[in-house]
């Protein structure tokens, strides 16, 4: 398996994941490990200091699954507000856990639906909130 890359996120999205993961089993969630797994192994920084080109919590990403060659266009967010429209990814879904903190062009390997690993690839942030200057949303 190849390694994986390393990813930085913005203290502010660990201090709410982490809130969140506190109050979700992980029979609702089947991935929370996984998830708590990538949280512990980041860099961790101030809101401020992310880079532009880091996958944050709210940003718009372009990204594709190397086994199905598909691309995709997605807002990363909390569950809260994946309200079922087509263009939102919970931060709780396979895809969504897997791009949080990928910089353009890393690529990671995920436990999909079903349990059989894909490939996530980060082509594109379209929109970041801490580029944009919106530290707390």
């Amino acid at each position: 398996m190849a390694r994986k890359p390393q990813i930085i996120l913005s203290s502010l999205d660990v201090d709410r994941i982490e809130a969140l993961l506190a109050a979700i089993p992980a029979s609702v969630f089947p991935g929370k490990a996984d998830l708590q797994a990538e949280l512990d192994r980041a860099d961790v920084v101030p809101p401020e200091e992310i880079p532009p080109n880091v996958v944050t919590m709210n940003s718009t990403v372009q990204f594709s699954i190397l086994e199905t060659g598909k691309e995709f266009c997605l807002t990363l967010v909390y569950p809260r507000d994946a309200d079922g429209t087509a263009d939102r990814i919970s931060i709780f879904a396979p895809v969504g856990s897997a791009l949080l903190g990928l910089a353009v062009d890393d690529e990671l390997a995920w436990p999909g639906p079903g349990g059989k690993s894909m490939t996530v690839r980060v082509k594109d942030i379209l929109y970041q909130p801490e580029s944009a200057g919106e530290l707390h949303r």
